[in-house]
């Protein structure tokens, strides 16, 4: 009984910690999203070779990535301000930035279940991923 209740304990402490700074947990966040892209879209343009092993890590990490992005406790109401890259649009469209995390989340658990084997393969699933990136820049990035 006592070890449930200190798990338990654990657990809140971990949620209290995880949403203490939502604007610096979401730049961590993005900042990781952004060097596994740096790492994919170079294979993608053919600037950079093709290695099947090493783009599924990139595209695991970029999936764990986004299943830890809980929109909600990153970009709660009021932490639009400070030195922050979201737009506006995030906080007035909430639940077009939510859909918009939820199909970037899909494509990339998408383009790791093809388990791409060769550059072609790949290029067809990263294309929705990265498309993903671009639209929610436009619209929801500063």
């Amino acid at each position: 009984m006592k070890l449930l209740i200190l798990l338990g304990a654990a657990a809140l402490m971990v949620t209290s910690a995880a949403s203490a700074d939502p604007l610096g947990e979401r730049k961590e966040l993005m900042k990781e999203r952004g060097a596994q892209m740096r790492v994919l879209a170079p294979v993608a343009q053919g600037k950079a070779p093709f290695d099947a092993a090493a783009v599924l890590d990139a595209l695991e990490k970029l999936g764990a990535n986004a299943r830890a992005t809980d929109v909600d406790a990153l970009w709660p109401a009021g932490s639009e301000g400070g030195d922050t890259k979201s737009a506006p649009a995030i906080w007035s469209d909430m639940e077009g930035f939510k859909a918009a995390e939820k199909k970037f989340e899909d494509d990339i658990a998408a383009a790791i279940a093809a388990k791409p084997a060769d550059l072609s393969a790949f290029q067809a699933v990263f294309g929705p991923v990265a498309a993903n990136c671009g639209a929610c820049h436009q619209k929801y990035r500063l």
